[in-house]
């Protein structure tokens, strides 16, 4: 089970690394061909990074939703367990005394 913890979340990393990148792309396409106004000056790249992160934050909020809620769901587990734990270390704790 502890294998699959990490999965989750390097699988929702990915994913949304992936769709920042697409959306980078994609922002950078349409201001090189004038669809998108440039940045001022020497901006432009800031201005392309700007427009990809606006882009991909709904995208991911919509395509990523099962990922999340996997992640969270092991998250959860994850502390639900430590909080057991300590319980359990605290209850000993206090029967040795």
């Amino acid at each position: 089970m502890s294998a699959a913890k990490p999965s989750a979340m390097i699988r929702y990393t990915a994913l949304r690394l992936l769709i920042f990148v697409g959306c980078f792309f994609v922002a950078g396409v349409a201001v090189h061909f004038g669809l998108v106004p440039s940045g001022l000056g020497g901006s432009n790249v800031v201005w392309v990074i700007l427009l990809g992160l606006v882009l991909s934050a709904p995208l991911s909020y919509v395509l990523l939703r099962k990922q999340r809620d996997e992640m969270s769901e092991q998250i959860i587990t994850t502390v639900d367990r430590t909080k057991a734990r300590l319980d359990a270390n605290r209850t000993r704790e206090d029967a040795v005394q």
